[in-house]
C-alpha cells in the first residue's frame, strides 16, 4: 500500500564504489510503495526536514561530506528514520557513527545463490506475514562483526542452506534499533533486481521502512 505525503522518503542512491545494477528496480519498487524523492546529490542530506525517513539504497563507499554526516546524525537522533538496504552496509567505513546507525559493516560475500532465511522476531512489521522459513535468492553478506546485542535481530540466514557463510550458527540478516529518538532498520537483502518484484521481499522492505518512519511499531 502506497504511503502518503506525510510519510515521504528521501531515497539516497549515491555510490563511490561498487554500483548495483538493481538500483533502478529498487527505486521503482519504493516509488510503488511510498511517496519518494530519489537522489544521488549529497547536499540533499542537509535538507531533511519534512521526510519521515532516509533510505540508503545500495549506496557504497564514502558518499557524504562532514556537513552531510552531521545533518544525518542530527536528523535521526532527533527523531527521524533511517533504513539501509544491502550495500548500505558497505558505506562510510570511516565514520563510526554510521556503523552504529546501520548496525554492521559488510566484510565479503559468496556468489548469488538460494538460502533459507529464518524469522527470529515475528512481532515486527518487517516480518509480519513472512513464512517462518523463507527460501530466497540473494547475495549473502558476511559482516565484520555480529550486531547482536546492539540491535534487535529480526531475520537470520541459515548458513547450512548455502555455501560461503562465515558467521556460523548466528548470522543476522535484518535488524532494527532505536538511535537517539529515531529509528533505524537494515536488511541485507536487495542485491538482485528480481528481489524488488518479489512480493515477500517487498513486504519485508516496506514493513521495515514503515517501522523506521514510525508509522508502524
Amino acid at each position: 500500500m502506497r504511503g502518503t505525503d506525510e510519510h515521504r522518503l528521501l531515497v539516497f542512491t549515491r555510490t563511490a564504489g561498487y554500483r548495483h545494477d538493481s538500483i533502478p528496480a529498487g527505486v521503482a519498487a519504493l516509488g510503488d510503495l511510498f511517496v519518494i524523492d530519489a537522489t544521488e546529490d549529497p547536499d540533499a542530506l542537509r535538507r531533511l526536514d519534512g521526510y519521515a525517513a532516509v533510505v540508503f539504497l545500495n549506496t557504497s563507499a564514502d558518499v557524504l561530506d562532514d556537513a552531510g554526516r552531521a545533518a544525518l546524525e542530527a536528523y535521526v537522533r532527533g527523531g527521524g528514520g533511517f533504513a539501509g538496504v544491502h550495500c548500505a552496509a558497505a558505506t562510510e567505513y570511516g565514520w563510526p557513527t554510521y556503523g552504529e546507525l546501520v548496525g554492521a559493516y559488510f566484510a565479503d560475500h559468496p556468489e548469488v545463490q538460494p538460502a533459507t532465511v529464518r524469522v527470529e522476531d515475528a512481532d515486527h512489521p518487517a516480518t509480519a506475514g513472512l513464512p517462518g522459513q523463507w527460501r530466497h535468492v540473494d547475495e549473502w553478506y558476511n559482516f565484520r562483526a555480529n550486531p547482536r546485542g546492539a540491535v534487535r535481530v529480526l531475520l537470520t540466514v541459515d548458513e547450512s542452506s548455502y555455501h560461503g557463510g562465515t558467521m556460523g550458527t548466528d548470522h543476522p540478516w535484518a535488524w532494527c534499533r532505536q538511535f537517539g529518538r529515531g529509528r533505524a532498520f537494515y536488511t541485507a537483502g536487495g542485491h538482485p533486481e528480481q528481489s524488488y518484484v518479489d512480493p515477500t521481499f517487498r513486504a519485508h522492505l516496506a514493513g521495515g521502512i514503515r517501522y523506521a518512519t514510525g508509522e508502524a511499531h
